[in-house]
């Protein structure tokens, strides 16, 4: 079983930064992609950024320039530095591992975290 535990969300204002971390526990072999997404309230699930484990990024349109994903392999963990925050950045961020391989000849599997708010206001 994999576990994706998520933390460094928060309450911060317009301008500000946050961090942040998702961490994958279990048997792993390996994960191809792990991510962020959110969701704000009565709006459907969005990419925020992915990144593979080669190290390539993609980002949704409206945080180029502000976010940066970044991935330390080794530990299974993919963070996300969040500046320049804007009041709607506000949602519940959920982490993503794509393709996460108990076994080297394990099918890949999706999975999910819980979730961490991340509130922008005055």
């Amino acid at each position: 079983q994999v576990q994706l535990v998520e933390s460094g969300g928060g309450l911060v204002q317009p301008g500000g930064s946050l961090r942040l971390s998702c961490a994958a526990s279990g048997s792993i072999f390996s994960i191809y992609a792990m991510g962020w997404y959110r969701q704000a309230p009565g709006e459907q699930r969005e990419l925020v950024a992915t990144i593979t484990s080669g190290g390539s990024t993609n980002y949704s349109d409206s945080v180029k320039g502000r976010f940066t994903i970044s991935r330390d392999n080794a530990k299974n963990t993919v963070y996300l530095q969040m500046n320049s925050l804007k009041p709607e950045d506000t949602a519940v961020y959920y982490c993503n591992a794509d393709r996460v391989r108990t076994t080297m000849w394990a099918k890949g599997s999706v999975y999910w975290g819980q979730g961490t708010q991340v509130t922008v206001r005055s």
